[in-house]
């Protein structure tokens, strides 16, 4: 393999592949690659995936191991190709609002050039600091604006990929309208690398968009949040964010930061609206009086944007704030948003059902909720109490007509639940189209629909503690 790529793009010494072997996903099993690749092009990746198909070695995709469920954790014996030097930012075309990227282009560092031009790329999940828009696309990833804006699949316009089979094609178009053929495009977002290997993303982009009001709100629980959240939607009121964020987090990221957040509350809820002039000043205390219809102690328009910001900012560092008290098994269901209370109920208790500390932030607008399963570092009674918990929410979330994964993927973690989610005649779609865009198996066998390629599930080692 060395032999067919330039100098310095394999690495195949153990102590350099270390970082590399797994994703953030706690407890997805992982295995030890033969390789790490680290292309600088398109035709490099094509070589890559050649040599694959010729010595039929298993490929795993890798953006910035950001992941949450397992899709970039390598299998025994496999390649892991990392796009970390792809990082270049082609394009931006401010007259057609779109850009050309890179697959290991920084979700923020697109925003910030975006930004240059006037224009604004939307999707941001917490991890957008770090994550990459490759890693983005093949998660179909969301974030907080997207109960108002929509998920990656919304602004992908065009991809450039390495098929199963070795050849470079194009997918999608850079204009506004089109309908020629299937949207296979759109098919490979959310694959997850297992469809065919992404080295270019065109994004569609917006104009700047309005300055921001901010509503607080303060609850006893997590269910009377949940109870504001239905209320927002049944009145009608389409946030830019609704973030729900409980004690259990603020705490975390007070002890880790400093930053002196309120722990007047159980649960806080974080609205956002950029609706300009007058109106949106009527859909902001249209939120306050539903914050206080669903029974808030506190809740008001924000007149501190400082502080307002500092909130946000919690939201985004719950997770690693978490992660600083032990392994954190993390959820991503989905389930309508007059279904939110009665999911954080069952949250509720199946933390006490199963002696576990669960805390629970959300993108409480549109249903997407992340509760976070805490164990102490080196219980294994615990662990296998959290894994247990981990199926039950899933279950849950499934019974009240909702999904296994809102925008985290399926990966290793959320197979079973996927597999009763969809039923077997559309698992069999699913199968049908793995084969036909990699009829080898050579594209992360055994990540999320669980088909079989060239090698076994990855095995052997376990992620044991915070990454």
């Amino acid at each position: 393999m060395a032999e067919a790529l330039p100098e310095g793009r394999v690495l195949t010494a153990p102590e350099s592949m270390d970082g590399y072997r797994h994703d953030d996903a706690e407890w997805a099993p992982y295995g030890q690659p033969l390789a790490v690749v680290r292309p600088r092009s398109t035709a490099e990746v094509r070589t890559l995936v050649r040599w694959c198909l010729e010595h039929r070695v298993p490929l795993v995709p890798r953006g910035a191991g950001t992941g949450l469920s397992g899709g970039a954790n390598a299998l025994d014996g496999s390649v892991v190709v990392s796009f970390e030097a792809m990082d270049r930012v082609l394009e931006i075309d401010a007259g057609e609002r779109l850009a050309v990227v890179q697959p290991g282009v920084v979700n923020d560092d697109l925003r910030r050039a975006c930004a240059e031009h006037g224009l604004w790329y939307p999707p941001d999940p917490a991890s957008s600091p770090w994550s990459t828009i490759g890693g983005n696309v093949a998660t179909n990833a969301g974030g907080m604006c997207c109960v108002k804006y929509g998920v990656t699949r919304d602004y992908v316009l065009g991809l450039e990929v390495v098929t199963g089979g070795g050849e470079i094609v194009r997918l999608g178009r850079r204009t506004a309208k089109g309908v020629a053929g299937y949207d296979l495009c759109s098919l490979l977002v959310g694959s997850e690398g297992t469809l065919g290997v992404i080295t270019e993303v065109t994004v569609r982009l917006r104009a700047r968009r309005p300055a921001e009001r901010t509503v607080v709100g303060h609850f006893d629980s997590a269910v009377a949040a949940g109870e504001a959240v239905a209320a927002v939607a049944a009145a009608g009121v389409v946030p830019s964010a609704l973030e729900l964020v409980d004690r259990h987090c603020l705490a975390a990221v007070d002890a880790w930061k400093n930053m002196g957040l309120s722990a007047e509350a159980d649960t806080v809820l974080l609205g956002r609206l950029d609706t300009p002039g007058a109106a949106g000043d009527a859909e902001a205390e249209l939120m306050v009086d539903c914050f206080r219809g669903a029974g808030a102690t506190w809740a008001a328009v924000s007149t501190d944007q400082q502080e307002a910001d500092a909130l946000f900012d919690a939201r985004r560092l719950a997770y690693p704030a978490l992660e600083r008290l032990g392994p954190v098994l993390t959820e991503d269901v989905c389930v309508p948003r007059a279904k939110v209370p009665e999911m954080l109920a069952r949250i509720d208790r199946t933390a006490a059902a199963h002696d576990l500390l669960i805390a629970n932030i959300a993108h409480a607008g549109d249903g997407n909720l992340h509760p976070l399963i805490i164990t102490p570092p080196g219980d294994d009674a615990a662990r296998a109490r959290a894994q247990r918990a981990f199926e039950a929410i899933l279950d849950d979330a499934l019974d009240l007509g909702g999904t296994v994964t809102g925008e985290h993927g399926v990966g290793l973690l959320k197979r079973r639940g996927m597999e009763r989610e969809l039923g077997p005649g559309v698992l069999a779609l699913h199968h049908a189209v793995k084969t036909a865009l990699d009829p080898h198996g050579i594209l992360n066998p055994g990540k999320v629909v669980g088909v079989q390629g060239v090698t076994a599930e990855p095995v052997g080692e376990t992620i044991a503690g915070p990454v």
